[in-house]
């Protein structure tokens, strides 16, 4: 294992990488608003394979995805793990053209914003309460309708590695509404890039890729307890315990 001066070099060598992978995307999308959002989001899984290959390089992170075939639907909304920040940057490289929900404060950030609020989001008022749901409910199916997967991170912020948030409702209720399919990805990239960590820890990354679960006829609590069961399953197999504290 390296000494944590290295790593901490090898981190800011990222960063720096990062910063101007998010100032060449970002700007080409900003410059590119006029094209479909379908171009744009081509241009944003091109950001998310460079920022998986900055973390390979100066950090010696890699991922491995299983379960790539069950992606193999026409339309569904993806629950993601929420453990690092490396889901946000890396779910493009591997699953569908996204549409992404986020709170709205996000667009706010110079250009990394900009660009965000140009990949045909939903952004999200954390405190309107149930008109946020409405919001979501309304633009989601449309969006799922327009033939635009969905992914939202049922537990609403990131969790460390051997935790878990309670689950929020919204993405199982835009499930039952609008009748798509959910389909679960667990992940242990918090233990590699944890939250509010500059270190990140070489490593590979296990994504797993769950089963689609079908919504039509069932309550949004019966799906959020599918998703919920199996994500925290899935997690129990991949994650080490020598990997949670360092």
């Amino acid at each position: 294992m390296e000494s944590k001066p290295v790593l901490v070099i090898r981190s800011l060598l990222f960063w720096i990488g990062f910063i101007v992978n998010v100032v060449v995307f970002g700007l080409l999308i900003v410059i590119l608003f006029f094209t479909p959002s379908s171009f744009r989001l081509r241009i944003a899984r091109g950001w998310s394979l460079t920022n998986n290959f900055l973390l390979r390089i100066f950090c010696g992170i890699t991922y491995t995805v299983e379960g790539r075939e069950n992606l193999d639907v026409e339309t569904a909304i993806i629950l993601s793990k929420h453990q690092s920040t490396w889901e946000t940057l890396a779910l493009h490289s591997f699953t569908p053209y996204v549409r992404w929900v986020f709170k709205r404060e996000l667009m706010r950030i110079p250009i990394f914003g900009w660009a965000l609020a140009l990949t045909d989001p939903i952004a999200i008022n954390r405190g309107a309460g149930r008109a946020a749901i409405k919001q979501l409910i309304k633009e989601g199916t449309n969006k799922l309708n327009d033939g635009k997967w969905m992914v939202l991170f049922p537990e609403g912020t990131r969790t460390s590695p051997g935790k878990t948030h309670k689950y929020k409702i919204g993405g199982a209720l835009l499930a039952e509404k609008s009748g798509y399919p959910v389909i679960p990805i667990a992940h242990n990239a918090g233990e590699f890039w944890p939250k509010h960590s500059f270190i990140k820890w070489p490593g590979t990354i296990t994504v797993v890729i769950g089963p689609a679960i079908e919504s039509k006829g069932r309550t949004a609590d019966e799906i959020n307890t599918d998703v919920f069961n199996w994500i925290e399953n899935t997690m129990e197999e991949i994650s080490d315990r020598s990997r949670w504290n360092r």
